[in-house]
């Protein structure tokens, strides 16, 4: 190689005469860095990525993450939820993310849940910041749409009790909103992890101000924007469609919450799931489709941007992450 490298040029020459003369000296073969003493920085990229599905502009927002005690939250037993997170190079607890989603069609700006907000602490409430930093502002968001009422999907909405979103209308699905908003279900099941409160501390203020709204099920919003239920997780649990020139993305909130165990084991389930059964069912109705489709899916606590498509492999799942792209 450097034979050649001499021969290509005078500068060649050059640089393989220095060569030669350190290696004679035993002086090591490479400059000194310039600055070795040079600062480290803490902070991660800005959390928001952008794809197009069809004509409309999808951008993935993170909220944060937190560290996510798999082992003592899913069916699964403690030693398989550990061997499966160690052949993906994971460990207990799982740093898991929050992410969000905003559609841009053209006539409106709308957002699939909203984070925790300041219900979580400081790791999560991240995500008007990277709207921000995404090029929008709260204040144009046209609608939010909530998968579920669960306080990390809600709980983004308020600030101090203001609305974070003054000009949006809030829409989730009756069987959701019905059943966390109920006093009476609260004092019958207790609320040792804040679900009922949170839900009902986010939603009011839209209440009061006649900006929230409950559908019924299966129900399509605007063009290319849809609902269709996918109970199990909660009561009224959600999957939207967005939908353009034949492209398809199916926004899943916690249909899945520990990808390297349930995609390859749909049957394991998480404590959060009201009804165990019947998420399993929903999450592998879902995952068949969007295998057979090609939809692309987007997860709340798939890692950021949670955006792939899936393929069957035996009774399981494979996971693709969306290819990187600066094309839009």
């Amino acid at each position: 190689m450097f034979s050649k490298l001499a021969a290509s040029s005078s500068l060649g020459r050059i640089a393989l005469g220095a060569f030669l003369a350190m290696a004679s000296m035993g002086t090591p073969a490479f400059v000194p860095a310039a600055y070795a003493a040079a600062p480290m920085h803490a902070e991660q990229a800005p959390g928001y990525y952008r794809l197009k599905v069809g004509a409309f502009e999808v951008t993935a927002l993170s909220d944060g993450t937190l560290d996510l005690p798999a082992d003592k939250l899913l069916s699964s037993s403690s030693e398989d939820t550990r061997n499966a997170l160690a052949a993906s190079h994971l460990t207990v607890p799982v740093e898991t993310s929050f992410n969000s989603y905003l559609i841009n069609t053209g006539e409106r700006l709308i957002l699939i849940d909203t984070g925790g907000g300041a219900l979580f602490g400081s790791r999560l409430g991240n995500l008007v910041a990277n709207m921000k930093t995404a090029g929008y502002t709260p204040d144009q968001v046209d609608d939010v749409l909530l998968t579920h009422l669960h306080p990390d999907h809600v709980g983004g909405l308020v600030k101090d009790g203001a609305l974070v979103f003054p000009k949006a209308i809030v829409h989730a699905d009756r069987h959701d909103s019905e059943y966390w908003l109920s006093d009476e279900n609260k004092a019958k099941l207790g609320d040792p992890d804040g679900f009922f409160a949170g839900a009902v501390a986010s939603l009011r203020p839209y209440i009061e101000k006649d900006r929230f709204k409950a559908f019924d099920g299966d129900t399509q919003f605007f063009s290319g924007i849809s609902a269709t239920t996918a109970y199990g997780h909660t009561p009224g649990s959600i999957v939207y469609a967005i939908e353009s020139e034949g492209k398809k993305l199916l926004v899943i909130g916690d249909l899945i919450h520990v990808g390297s165990v349930q995609f390859a084991k749909p049957e394991v389930t998480i404590a959060f799931d009201t009804d165990r059964a019947e998420a399993v069912e929903t999450r592998r109705t879902v995952f068949e489709h969007a295998a057979q489709s090609g939809a692309i899916l987007g997860g709340a606590h798939i890692a950021f941007p949670g955006l792939g498509t899936v393929r069957a492999n035996g009774n399981g799942f494979d996971w693709i992450p969306v290819n990187y792209s600066t094309e839009f």
